[in-house]
C-alpha cells in the first residue's frame, strides 16, 4: 500500500477478506427447467395418436419443468372447441391457469405458454372456426397471439408466424417491431424466440426447399435472440445459420414426416425415428437444450455458455476499483453490500475489448461486491 492509500488497518483487513471472497466466484440463481413440445394436439383421433401424445406428456412431466412452451399446432384438425380439451387439457391441465376443462385441477398460476400453429388459426382450408377456441381456452400475456414472459433468468417471446396474423408476420410488420423492442428491453440472461413455421428445415413437406416460411427471415440475432424454436415439420432438426441456431421440434404426437433428400444448409442434426420433446436447462451462465425421445434417449445436446463475471478489487487513494472480466458483448450489473444480504446497484458495464472497471469511493464500511449478467 503506497502513501496515498490512507485507510485504517481494520478497513484494509476487511477489504483483503472481500478480495479473497470474490476470487472464489459465485453462482447466482438456480436452474430453470423448460419443456418444449410441438405439433402435438392430435389425441382427438384416439388410438395410437392418443398414445403418442400421452408418451410425450409423460416424458415432459418427468422433468418437473418450471413451465412448458409449445411451438404450435396445439389443436388438430381445425381448432374446434369440441377437441381442444381432449387435445391439450387431458395431458397438460396441471400447467394451465385458469384451467376451464374437465380433466382435473389446473395450475395455481399459468405455466403453459403456447404459440399459434397453422391448424390453430383454422382459417381458409383449415376450417371456419378461426382463432376463437384457442383464445377462449388460454389466458396468456399481451394480446395472446404474440407475447413475452419472464421466469428467472429466461425470457420467452412467442411470435405468430402465419401471414394470417393481423399485425403481420414480415420483418417490418407491427408484430416484428414489437419483438425488436421487447428483446431490446429485456434484461434476461437468455432470450428465447419461438413460433411455428421455421424458415430453415430439411423437412420434405414444409422445409426450406418449399420456400413456405420466407416471411420469418427476421434479424433475430441482431435483435438479441439467443436461439429460435419452431415446429411445423413433424421431425427434429438443429440448423445453424446466420450466426444463430434454429430448432425444428414437431414430434409431439401427430404423424412423423420425412426429410428432403438434400439437407438444408447449416443442418447439424436430423431425427425422425419416434416422438419426443426438448428439455431446456438454464442457469445464469449456461443454457443447455436437449432433444429426448419417448424412450428417454438423448438425441441431441446443444449448449450456450456465458462467462460469469470475474472480479478483481484493488484499493487506490481511498477508493475501491473493481476490475470486471466476462464475456465480450454482454453487460454485467455490479452490486455492493455491507452484509451480503442487501445489495445496491453501482454500475452496469458492457464488456467490450477488455475488462471494465467500476470505482467505489464509499469506504466507510466494509463492502462486498458481486456482478451478474444484465444483457
Amino acid at each position: 500500500m503506497n502513501s496515498g492509500d490512507r485507510v485504517t488497518a481494520q478497513h484494509w483487513a476487511r477489504f483483503a477478506w472481500v478480495a479473497m471472497f470474490l476470487s472464489q466466484g459465485v453462482a447466482w440463481g438456480e436452474t430453470t427447467v423448460i419443456g418444449v413440445i410441438g405439433d402435438y394436439g392430435a389425441a382427438y383421433k384416439g388410438g395410437v395418436w392418443f398414445s403418442n401424445e400421452q408418451a410425450v406428456a409423460n416424458l415432459v412431466r418427468s422433468w418437473n419443468p418450471d413451465f412448458i412452451m409449445t411451438v404450435g399446432d396445439n389443436n388438430y384438425p381445425n381448432n374446434e372447441a369440441s377437441n381442444i380439451d381432449t387435445n391439450i387439457g387431458q395431458f397438460y391441465h396441471e400447467y394451465i391457469y385458469p384451467y376451464l376443462g374437465t380433466y382435473g385441477a389446473g395450475a395455481t398460476s399459468n405455466r403453459f405458454f403456447p404459440t399459434i400453429g397453422n391448424h390453430d388459426w383454422a382459417l381458409g382450408y383449415y376450417g371456419t372456426n378461426g382463432l376463437t377456441p384457442y383464445l377462449d381456452y388460454f389466458t396468456l400475456p399481451g394480446n395472446e397471439r404474440y407475447y413475452n414472459y419472464r421466469y428467472g433468468n429466461v425470457e420467452i417471446f412467442a411470435v405468430a408466424s402465419d401471414q394470417i396474423e393481423p399485425d403481420g408476420a414480415t420483418a417490418t410488420s407491427i408484430q416484428a417491431m414489437w419483438l425488436s423492442n421487447a428483446l431490446a428491453a429485456s434484461t434476461a440472461t437468455w432470450r428465447l424466440v419461438y413460433f411455428h413455421e421455421s424458415p430453415y428445415s430439411s423437412g420434405a413437406l414444409h422445409g426450406t426447399q418449399t420456400q413456405q416460411s420466407t416471411n420469418m427471415l427476421w434479424p433475430f440475432k441482431e435483435w438479441g435472440a439467443a436461439l429460435i424454436l419452431a415446429g411445423h415439420d413433424h421431425l427434429y432438426e438443429r440448423v445453424e445459420t446466420n450466426d444463430l441456431t434454429y430448432f425444428v421440434n414437431g414430434l409431439g404426437g401427430d404423424r412423423i414426416d420425412s426429410f428432403y433428400s438434400q439437407p438444408t444448409a447449416g443442418s447439424q442434426v436430423r431425427y425422425n425415428a419416434t416422438y419426443g420433446a426438448q428439455r431446456i436447462d438454464a442457469t445464469e451462465t449456461n443454457l443447455t437444450v436437449r432433444f429426448i425421445n419417448i424412450t428417454n434417449e438423448v438425441i441431441d445436446t446443444y449448449t450456450l455458455e456465458v462467462a460469469p463475471a470475474r472480479l478483481t478489487p484493488r484499493l487506490t487513494s481511498n477508493q475501491i476499483v473493481v476490475r470486471i472480466a466476462g464475456t465480450s458483448g454482454r453487460s454485467y450489473l455490479t452490486e455492493a453490500s455491507t452484509n451480503l444480504v442487501y445489495w445496491s446497484p453501482i454500475s452496469t458495464n458492457l464488456i467490450e475489448g477488455g475488462p471494465a472497471t467500476v470505482t467505489d469511493d464509499r469506504l466507510r464500511n466494509a463492502r462486498f461486491y458481486r456482478a451478474r449478467l444484465w444483457r
